[in-house]
């Protein structure tokens, strides 16, 4: 039960909203699963939980299970996982309102109570910033081996910046850091399918430099792409796209390095 057998994890952490963290979190879970693993992804983003609604999985039922909480698998073959807060609101637009005992017990509950059973790599989408669910989840699993942290950012300075407290917070946490990613890291035009840099290019592998981490790769905003998410989670054949080509290859570079 919880997260005993789970090989590796993986939590996927942004220093702010809006730069795509939890698209890259889904997107990076399914290269994984793609590669032939057993993968779960858990949405502990409590006020913003937007897995369900990503993968077209809202409305599915959580079901209790002598093992605790069963998680919601994607089809038959039960290769991809999905656990979030999303499947207990009733509505989408319900806000979670709650003071930061109750998102730990919540973030507790779905670290112990959860039968993912035996999976290679469980994704964690965490909340933007470092907040109280992020020393939560860090005490939590600080006796787990095999526990990796990719960081999420765009190239603007602003956000740059951010991920610099991510990075302190890593190193006080003692969380290892797998990488950097830069997400929209130009536009990729869907009619001629070239590459604008709409926010510049290059913050976060400057970053990882200059911080003397790994660099995973820059992903551009693509809208072919990202409209395919669903698609993807059913395994449908999306065709040759150089984002999935960079996602995959991100995946890879993660499996070699845990």
């Amino acid at each position: 039960m919880g997260i005993e057998d789970v090989k590796n994890i993986i939590l996927v952490l942004s220093g702010k909203g809006g730069v795509g963290k939890s698209s890259v979190a889904a997107h990076l879970a399914l290269s994984l699963r793609d590669l032939n693993f057993k993968v779960g992804l858990l949405d502990v983003d409590l006020c913003g939980p937007s897995i369900p609604y990503m993968l077209n999985m809202e409305g599915k039922d959580i079901h209790q299970c002598s093992s605790g909480w069963m998680p919601v698998f994607t089809d038959s073959s039960q290769s991809f996982a999905v656990m979030s807060i999303g499947f207990l609101l009733n509505d989408r637009n319900d806000a979670v309102i709650w003071r930061g005992p109750k998102k730990n017990a919540m973030i507790k509950q779905f670290l112990t109570d959860v039968y993912w059973q035996s999976l290679d790599y469980l994704v964690i989408d965490m909340p933007p910033g470092t907040t109280d669910e992020h020393i939560t989840i860090a005490e939590n699993l600080k006796n787990v081996s095999n526990v990796g942290a990719v960081l999420v950012t765009t190239p603007q300075i602003v956000a740059v910046g951010d991920v610099l407290r991510e990075i302190t917070f890593c190193k006080k946490a003692s969380l290892r850091i797998l990488g950097i990613i830069e997400n929209m890291s130009g536009f990729v035009c869907p009619h001629c399918k070239e590459c604008s840099a709409v926010f510049s290019q290059g913050g976060g592998e400057h970053l990882a430099k200059t911080s003397n981490l790994p660099f995973l790769g820059s992903i551009p905003l693509d809208p072919v792409f990202a409209n395919s998410i669903q698609k993807r989670c059913m395994k449908e054949d999306i065709g040759e796209m150089d984002t999935l080509k960079i996602f995959n290859s991100i995946a890879e570079t993660i499996v070699n390095s845990l």
